[in-house]
């Protein structure tokens, strides 16, 4: 019943529902919870909160479930990563363990999930197609170029896989033997995408996608990060990509067996024409607008650029000649959420409107002040008690203009989760609350997927501080996330002094490189991955700044309206201005000469 079933090619119908899903939110949100309830009502977890009453179900739950953050019910999903089968968060059987980009100890958090999780993704997905179909003509006469990837999975002490939500999903049977939607085709074969060679799998999505360049009318990833960095690799390899295109092969690396097969077959013979356009289109002088030009029947690029991805706007609007970005959905490991019902909207305007049917959700109240004060860049909203229940609302009740943090119950297994994300309301469509995307709890630094905290940052500050800076105090520093080039990297900013004098410091380019390392080895293992396996994140860099910067960031910022008494030197700084002032004042610049340690680590180690 929570997973309605219609045809995603009849947009009417899928529009349809839509409507109802949101004009009933309240009642479909309590029959979510009831079953959610009533089916594991048994488990360990449950058992404790629901006092066995059915009749009182719901009111046991919201009375006495807290709540938790990770660390809260990671006993639980550790014993279920050790292999014990019992009924600890769910009646239905665990069938994998999705890795969050957040970290724990180091590794990955793991959420659990279940097979009709997998049901319940593919009717999230089909959802997008009339609402796009509603504002975009024509998309089911032409092809999408989304370059999809899967990333390395981990195997739990009962053998259960750990991987991301998207890898699990491409590698479903859902996926791998979707229906045939002509709203949906894409120019990538699955044995493509599946390519566990990250390299390998990229130069093939985008050899099929120029080959079939005559027939794209969007382009796409998840994550703008993810696309643009397939755009710096087309810039980087389109002579040979060319070459293969007018011979009609494929390049001698490629060696994974299915990429070859599958991308023989789509560029069926030389094409000596088409390889000389795409060619010339390249060795233009300006690469600006070189998307629009190449795949010159594009109406958007899909692409999330809300939360920390909003950084790279101004690179997409270079590349991509005015088409306009669109961001559909909002999902994560936890659970898919909801969906951008005005997809053609600016990027700083993205809403996004929850499906009552996903899950339960419920909202704490974030201290709005908090989020108005712009100056203060990194902020916590850890001061919220986890056990003030009165406080939290549920998905009708929001008011609009204020911010929550978002808490979830769902079928899979997670019980009044603290997500961690913190949104606005900005209205309703019908009675279900719009959403637009503030901020990730306590990130201060995110490239790709990482995402680095102020408690993160400092510890490895501090053991690079420790281990290597001989003779030179670190006064202070703060970070910045540069995503100028591609693929974007970390920017420290440290000031330094001589222990023993105020002479400007002498910089020693080894002691101030194997900073560097230091704090790179100290950072999570999502960080460390993107780094050594997915190459999705650049070297790291500090530049050191003369004596007195801080105090004239400090000046800027009193002088923008932050109070005197309240200072205090942001650890992640984002304004125009206050980058200025630091880069104008850097007296050397140093990167690391080496990537962190990284390897697929099993969850036993």
């Amino acid at each position: 019943m929570m997973i309605p079933s219609y045809d995603p090619n009849d947009t009417e119908a899928g529009l349809q529902l839509l409507e109802d899903l949101t004009t009933n939110a309240d009642a479909i949100q309590q029959q979510v919870l009831h079953q959610i309830l009533s089916q594991n009502s048994e488990t360990e977890y449950l058992r404790s909160f629901l006092d066995g009453e059915s009749c009182n179900i719901q009111e046991n739950f919201k009375n006495k479930a807290p709540a938790v953050n990770y660390e809260d019910i990671k006993p639980f999903i550790q014993r279920i990563s050790d292999g014990d089968s019992s009924d600890i968060l769910s009646a239905q059987p665990i069938t994998e363990l999705l890795t969050s980009s957040g970290t724990s100890g180091g590794k990955p958090k793991l959420m659990p999930s279940t097979a009709e999780e997998l049901d319940r993704k593919t009717f999230f997905y089909n959802m997008l197609v009339p609402v796009m179909n509603k504002f975009v003509n024509g998309l089911d006469e032409g092809k999408g170029m989304y370059l999809l990837f899967i990333k390395p999975e981990i195997k739990t002490p009962s053998g259960l896989q750990a991987r991301p939500v998207l890898t699990s999903y491409y590698k479903s049977e859902q996926f791998k033997n979707r229906p045939f939607n002509k709203y949906n085709v894409i120019t990538s074969p699955n044995d493509a995408i599946l390519c566990e060679d990250s390299q390998q799998s990229m130069y093939c999505q985008l050899l099929c996608g120029l080959v079939q360049r005559s027939d794209v009318l969007r382009l796409g990833a998840i994550f703008a990060s993810a696309f643009l960095r397939a755009v710096k690799f087309l810039e980087n390899h389109f002579t040979e990509l060319c070459a293969d295109i007018r011979t009609g092969t494929v390049a001698s690396w490629i060696t994974d067996s299915g990429c070859r097969d599958s991308v023989l077959s789509i560029l069926n013979g030389p094409n000596q024409e088409l390889a000389d356009e795409i060619e010339a289109l390249f060795n233009a002088k300006s690469r600006e607008g070189i998307l629009k030009r190449i795949w010159p029947k594009t109406k958007y690029i899909e692409v999330i650029v809300t939360g920390s991805m909003a950084q790279y706007i101004p690179t997409l609007e270079f590349y991509s000649g005015g088409l306009p970005l669109v961001s559909v959905m909002y999902a994560s490991s936890e659970c898919f959420f909801g969906l951008n019902i005005n997809p053609l909207c600016k990027p700083s305007d993205v809403s996004y409107t929850l499906l009552p049917n996903m899950a339960y959700f419920e909202f704490l109240p974030v201290d709005d002040k908090s989020h108005e004060e712009t100056q203060l860049e990194s902020r916590s909203t850890d001061d919220v008690s986890l056990t003030d229940k009165d406080r939290i609302v549920d998905l009708v009740s929001v008011e609009i203009g204020r911010y929550y943090e978002l808490i979830i119950t769902t079928f899979a297994g997670l019980y009044r989760y603290r997500v961690g994300d913190i949104l606005k309301v900005t209205g309703f469509h019908n009675k279900a609350p719009q959403f637009s995307f503030v901020e990730r709890r306590n990130v201060v630094l995110s490239i790709d997927t990482d995402k680095t905290s102020e408690e993160d940052l400092m510890k490895a500050v501090t053991q690079a501080k420790l281990n290597h800076l001989q003779g030179l105090l670190l006064t202070e520093y703060t970070s910045y996330a540069d995503t100028s080039s591609i693929p974007g990297h970390y920017v420290l900013f440290w000031e330094l002094k001589p222990r023993y004098d105020n002479d400007p410091p002498k910089l020693d380019k080894k002691m101030m490189e194997d900073c560097c390392s230091e704090v790179e080895d100290c950072l999570d293992y999502v960080y460390r991955r993107c780094r050594n396996k997915d190459r999705s994140i650049g070297a790291l860099e500090i530049r050191v700044v003369s004596l007195g910067t801080f105090d004239a960031l400090m000046d800027f910022s009193i002088s923008q309206g932050s109070s005197v008494n309240q200072y205090k030197t942001p650890r992640c700084v984002k304004s125009g201005g206050a980058l200025q002032i630091l880069d104008s004042r850097v007296i050397g610049r140093f990167f690391t000469k080496r990537v962190p340690q990284w390897e697929p680590l099993g969850l036993d180690s």
